[in-house]
């Protein structure tokens, strides 16, 4: 952590980058950092980069030329797998770090360059929440912020936990958001638009539950092909993470997932989900991970999703006598 905050100090222009379809979490941690950044380090260049989607009421993108990247700071938020960072010119950074929570190993590698990229893994999986690592770095250095900061951080710790419902260290993410309230974050803004629907999606809600398919193993599942956004006028993520829970707390139910189209990718995007039995290995096979019960990848085309399926099939019989 140190070593982030002399690296903060050492350059006037710092990117921040995340995920693509990026989650409360990933928007939080962006947010949040500028922030941090803005209101402790006096003079700083900071820009956001990605793209956005029904989460972005907590913040909106900056746009910036190629030329900013020269001689600044990238720092990558809530991703360590170089396929799923949104907006890969990070590679014109001068040195790059990434700050994550999640189970698996990070794949970005600058060795095709003329000269090697310096990079900064800081990852701890223990984190309920990439916000949380921020957080740490705010209460650590006894750093300032604003409102907005301390907001989109709680936001980003309350949704990743599950409303705090679970996580390795849950009692770690309930003291850090504490923090946060007590410093003036905003928790009603939040919880008022994760807990707000229009009548459309729950609409769609009720389409999406009728398209739920079991395996003989009771893995749960959908398939959603483009077909879908011809019916419903929506991004891709909220059709894939959207509604992949629409299949949680189902009994009998130990495994669910959601295998969505992407539109602008041409490629499937999936998200794993489990009661219990850890799947990132699963989703690691397939060039993916996230969490030991919450993870996802993304496949060429359909014709992967029997092979994967047949996979979690394996896995809960593998444990149905544990």
């Amino acid at each position: 952590m140190e070593q982030i905050i002399k690296k903060i100090q050492e350059y006037q222009t710092i990117i921040i980058h995340r995920h693509t379809n990026p989650d409360l979490d990933a928007l939080g941690s962006q947010i949040g950092l500028r922030e941090i950044i803005k209101s402790s380090f006096e003079g700083k260049n900071v820009y956001l980069v990605g793209d956005e989607n029904k989460f972005s009421f907590i913040g909106k993108m900056d746009e910036i030329s190629d030329e900013t990247y020269k001689d600044a700071l990238v720092i990558i938020c809530d991703v360590s797998v170089g396929k799923i960072i949104s907006d890969k010119r990070y590679f014109l950074a001068k040195e790059v770090i990434v700050i994550d929570h999640h189970n698996n190993d990070c794949d970005l590698s600058f060795e095709d360059k003329e000269f090697k990229l310096p990079l900064y893994n800081y990852t701890k999986i223990r984190r309920g929440a990439c916000a949380e690592i921020i957080a740490d770095l705010l209460i650590k250095y006894n750093l300032k912020t604003t409102k907005l900061g301390l907001t989109a951080l709680y936001g980003g710790i309350v949704t990743d936990t599950g409303r705090f419902q679970y996580g390795v260290d849950l009692a770690s993410s309930l003291r850090t958001a504490a923090y946060l309230v007590e410093n003036g974050a905003d928790y009603d803004f939040i919880y008022k638009r994760l807990y707000v629907e229009s009548m459309e999606i729950r609409q769609m809600k009720i389409f999406f539950q009728n398209r739920i398919q079991y395996t003989s193993k009771n893995v749960a599942y959908m398939i959603n092909d483009i077909d879908v956004f011809e019916k419903f006028d929506v991004d891709t993520f909220s059709i894939s993470r959207g509604m992949v829970n629409l299949m949680a707390g189902i009994d009998n139910v130990p495994i669910w997932a959601n295998f969505t189209y992407d539109r602008e990718n041409k490629n499937v995007v999936c998200e794993f989900r489990s009661r219990e039995i850890p799947i990132i290995e699963i989703a690691k096979k397939y060039g993916g991970g996230g969490h030991d019960c919450a993870c996802g990848t993304s496949l060429p085309d359909f014709s992967y999703v029997d092979q994967v399926l047949d996979d979690f099939n394996k896995l809960v019989e593998e444990n149905e006598n544990v």
